[in-house]
């Protein structure tokens, strides 16, 4: 985000040696900035033809009739043609209360919200492809449509759901009840958050060529998940994986909307199939994108917190409840956000007693997939404002009423059996208060109120982020999602330099740069000599993927491990080489050395001899210097954070503007200063964006009111303020001792904005967004 200009004053950012620590310039930068960047959209290949896919018009209807009769272009696709009338897309889960739902690439008897697809066309470009989509007939039977989640439905989105409810569980820790008993104060609350939808620059984008001579299929995709959409085309189109190639390139944006596999995506296979071999290419629109890509955050929390006299919270009940909308994603399921709401909704506090009810319900609008922070910047946002409003009733402060409760030893099992190993919530904190000027914040407060000026007023937010999520982690409160282990391998070239083929995929998070740097510390040479290929299920051996803050984690430790293992590999040939010992050699910018400190080979010497000279290897040293190894972190990582705003308001107008953010966060190791920063810089202006503008509206018949950016409101650079980030580093217990920074940027500003808004108007804001319309209505 351009708009940010973070500051950071870490004295620990800029070692002196080694890649690892230092802002390198980003090796993506020189194709990127000079419009020379590779995206599904530039892809041009011989005979390609476009897709335009004809799309409900109504949020519930049965199809009475799909009449392509009319249509003049290369080829026309409903649900019931040739393999689209037997492919379904099924998300699967093993929790009891799952309730399995089909997905069609193209709809059949059913749609079942505004924008899902029912046909699809071919022509020569998109032009064409679009006017023939006018000359479809399509007989629809509406029925009542059911858009809120927590309201009574009429008929059932999905015959095999009648209550709607697609999944629910219970997470239940310690005697709530007796706890309650023992509370002083008990503070009930209901919060409501706003549906959003991901907006990443580039939209989903693919282009699908079969081969019909080996049976193979190449698809081009600009997803967060290149190796998982090759596993799941394979199984839907009944073809081995070997015969299944995903190239995602550089791909602008992501946000977890990618991570999906579409209808649409399973379509433009299934038609390329059918075409014999003629490529097919799709680039969604930005209508298509607010109608059809995945929503988030449109939650209901039903809050009952207790806490004894002295400010101890002691009991926590909660009943939660998540439009996840028409289907269940795949592969994420209807639990991608319930579960995660349920699983981390205590947040940073230490709390024994815990019971908690979380449901995803579907509805008629477009469905709810992975967004960056998934489903915590709700889940702060009911937390803190619990806190806040405990704090009033308890007579303290907000402020040390989060002091008293936060977890200060680790590691701390949490109610949903989650460790969290990161207790540095406090250190945050205070440091976000002394960089807000806290003190002196509250002398200025009191001088307005006194002097009839605008009002200010401060929002405070403490979070946890679970980062690099392992196979333990996950498994803990059952989250919705295959997750764990990646690949790298590392190779020395020939001459010298070191080839990288990652199972890491980059929206734009410089992945190249940060995987580039360890490797280069691990194997001993410049960063300028090591490249790395992302993103072709042909060349990395395995990678499930960019979400949940994982790949600086579980990529970046298996880049680091291989990375070591290639260097044992070159001191153990030098070793053999000069008759001496390897842990007397050392590996430094492409050169080793002896104990004296004098060089001894050059590495373009060394790999010489691997690969061209193997009459000199001794006999018991393979030709080669490579290596390849998998890394799951079994518990994952959690990241600590604190966030901490002054915002001005208008009285007459509810006009409110930000004077400062701050934001402190432990992010473990950092292995690139400049992208960590710009990653939680841009979490943050994501984050402001979902709690004051964003918001996906439908009306009681399924209709989306908000479908173009006319009316879908998303923040510019005028509206981001400057931020003020720093860190307070504690290595984790991973390879590389760092942690995920990715999402917890966005986890604050709802709770930080609503925060701001009580502390300065006495006003207690229970629903989202917080527009200036909400406060001023508010105020009245």
């Amino acid at each position: 985000m351009s708009a940010t200009h973070e500051q950071t004053t870490d004295a620990h950012a800029e070692p002196t040696e080694g890649a690892i620590g230092r802002s390198v310039t980003r090796k993506e930068d020189r194709r990127l900035l000079t419009g020379h960047g590779n995206y599904v959209s530039d892809l041009v290949l011989p005979r390609m033809r476009h897709v335009a896919f004809l799309r409900s018009p109504h949020g519930h209807a049965s199809i009475l009739d799909v009449d392509t009769s009319a249509v003049r272009a290369d080829a026309v696709f409903t649900g019931t043609s040739s393999s689209f009338a037997t492919t379904e897309l099924r998300a699967r889960s093993a929790l009891k209360s799952y309730v399995e739902t089909a997905q069609p690439p193209l709809a059949r008897d059913k749609v079942r919200f505004v924008g899902e697809p029912v046909a699809a066309v071919v022509a020569g470009d998109r032009y064409r492809a679009e006017d023939a989509l006018e000359q479809i007939r399509v007989d629809y039977d509406p029925l009542p449509a059911t858009t809120l989640a927590w309201e009574p439905s009429g008929v059932p989105v999905h015959e095999e759901a009648p209550d709607n409810v697609l999944l629910e569980r219970e997470f239940d820790a310690g005697d709530v009840d007796q706890a309650f008993e023992r509370a002083t104060v008990v503070v009930e609350r209901e919060y409501i958050t706003n549906r959003h939808a991901g907006n990443p620059m580039e939209g989903r984008a693919g282009v699908a060529l079969w081969d019909r001579s080996e049976e193979r299929l190449t698809y081009w995709s600009g997803t967060q998940i290149p190796h998982l959409v090759r596993n799941m085309l394979a199984e839907l189109l009944g073809l081995p994986e070997g015969n299944v190639r995903v190239i995602a390139p550089d791909v602008g944006g992501g946000f977890g909307t990618k991570s999906i596999l579409y209808p649409e995506d399973v379509a433009l296979c299934l038609m390329a199939r059918e075409m014999r071999g003629i490529p097919l290419k799709w680039v969604e629109d930005r209508a298509e994108h607010l109608q059809a890509a995945a929503h988030a955050r449109d939650h209901r929390y039903l809050m009952k917190a207790g806490f004894t006299e002295d400010g101890e919270l002691i009991a926590l009940q909660a009943d939660i409840t998540c439009n996840i909308g028409a289907y269940s994603v795949y592969p994420w399921t209807a639990g991608i956000e319930p579960l995660m709401a349920g699983g981390l909704l205590t947040g940073p506090y230490k709390l024994a007693n815990y019971r908690c009810t979380t449901r995803g319900v579907t509805t008629n609008t477009g469905y709810a997939g992975p967004y960056r922070g998934v489903a915590r910047p709700a889940t702060v946002f009911a937390m803190e404002s619990v806190m806040n409003a405990a704090a009033l009733e308890l007579g303290t402060t907000a402020i040390e009423l989060r002091r008293r409760n936060l977890i200060d030893s680790v590691p701390y099992r949490m109610p949903s059996r989650l460790v969290d190993d990161s207790g540095w919530y406090r250190e945050c904190l205070d440091k976000a208060l002394t960089l807000v000027g806290y003190e002196d914040f509250r002398t200025e407060q009191e001088r307005r109120r006194d002097a009839g000026e605008h009002p200010i007023g401060l929002g405070v937010a403490c979070y946890n982020e679970l980062t690099g999520l392992g196979r333990a982690a996950a498994a803990g409160p059952r989250m919705p999602f295959r997750t764990g282990h990646d690949a790298c391998t590392v190779r020395v070239e020939a001459d010298g330099t070191v080839t990288v083929l990652s199972g890491v995929t980059s929206q734009g998070q410089g992945q190249e740069t940060t995987i580039a740097q360890i490797v280069a510390d691990a194997v001993g040479v410049r960063y300028e000599d090591v490249n790395v290929r992302i993103g072709d299920t042909n060349e990395a051996l395995w990678g499930f993927g960019a979400f949940s803050s994982r790949q600086a984690v579980i990529g970046g430790g298996a880049a680091h491990l291989s990375g070591t293992a290639v260097q044992e590999q070159i001191l153990q040939l030098v070793a053999a080489l000069f008759e001496t010992k390897a842990d007397s050699l050392t590996v430094k910018d492409g050169t080793i050395y002896g104990l004296d400190g004098d060089p001894v080979m050059t590495l373009a010497e060394v790999a010489r001899i691997a690969y061209l000279e193997s009459n000199r290897l001794p006999k018991e040293i393979d030709p080669g210097l490579q290596a390849t190894r998998f890394f799951d972190p079994i518990l994952g990582a959690f990241s600590a954070g604190a966030q901490a705003a002054v915002i001005e308001f208008d009285r007459a107008t509810g006009q409110m503007k930000i004077l400062d953010w701050i934001c402190v966060e432990d992010a473990g190791r950092i292995i690139n200063p400049l992208v960590v920063n710009g990653q939680i810089a841009g979490s943050i202006a994501q984050g402001i964006g979902g709690a004051m503008y964003e918001h996906l509206i439908y009306d009681q018949s399924g209709n989306l009111a908000t479908g173009s950016l006319m009316d879908y409101l998303m923040p510019t650079t005028y509206e981001i303020p400057e931020l003020t980030i720093e860190h307070v580093s504690h290595h984790a217990d991973n390879p590389l001792g760092v942690r995920g920074v990715g999402e917890g940027g966005t986890l604050g500003p709802n709770a930080v904005i609503a925060g701001a808004v009580s502390d300065a108007l006495g006003l207690e804001i229970t629903q989202l967004p917080v527009t200036p319309a909400t406060v001023w209505e508010a105020m009245q």
